[in-house]
């Protein structure tokens, strides 16, 4: 791994907590956001296969 890698990995996290504390401070229910992220995966993953497979 290049340090340039690495650095990108770590920035990556970091953003990433950034918006994960950012979005617990609204006190969102977390079942309500893991059940509109999994639709959201389902429906972007369904695009790209459909896409992929044309």
């Amino acid at each position: 791994m290049t340090e340039m890698a690495v650095l990108q990995i770590v920035l990556a996290i970091g953003w990433l907590v950034l918006v994960g504390s950012a979005y617990a401070s609204y006190q969102k229910d977390w079942g309500k956001t893991a059940q509109q992220a999994l639709t959201w995966v389902a429906i972007f993953g369904g695009a790209f296969l459909l896409v992929s497979l044309i």
